[in-house]
């Protein structure tokens, strides 16, 4: 449907493929994991999250990711570790985009993260678009042969 005077929506060519993009959340807080997913959901984003550091670990080396986001502040194994175990790997995953969500605005909070390997930093309560603009940049960053439509 057109409304007058407005032009016909563009459609994608018939060999495009649309984008399936998939986050790993490691999160320890439930209910900013259930924020996370139902804000990822709304644009069709396949989300798997987990509670800790060594569980997040884990999903990565079994599962396939487009992105890693992480909190800073977990019990036990915190989201710098994570990142710094992350970028240690040998293999391809080393190089997965990694985002760190946190509610610590401290001094040097963003250069401890950006010194362990993430790429960048978001900030709690975080808002929709800015997670998913930092989402697409990294993810299309990342994989510059991937095309949007």
């Amino acid at each position: 449907m057109t409304y007058q005077g407005q032009p016909p929506a563009a459609t994608p060519p018939e060999d495009a493929q649309a984008i399936q993009i998939k986050a790993l959340y490691i999160e320890d807080d439930p209910i900013n994991r259930l924020v996370v997913r139902d804000m990822l959901g709304v644009v069709g984003i396949c989300y798997e999250d987990s509670a800790d550091g060594p569980e997040g670990l884990a999903k990565l080396d079994s599962g396939e990711f487009d992105i890693v986001l992480v909190d800073l502040r977990m019990p036990g194994m915190d989201g710098i570790e994570v990142t710094r175990q992350i970028r240690a790997r040998r293999d391809e995953k080393a190089n997965i985009p990694i985002v760190v969500i946190t509610a610590d605005t401290g001094p040097g909070i963003q250069h401890d993260c950006l010194e362990a390997g993430a790429q960048d930093l978001l900030l709690k309560p975080v808002a929709m678009q800015p997670l998913l603009d930092t989402i697409c940049l990294q993810v299309l960053s990342s994989n510059p042969d991937m095309e949007m439509i």
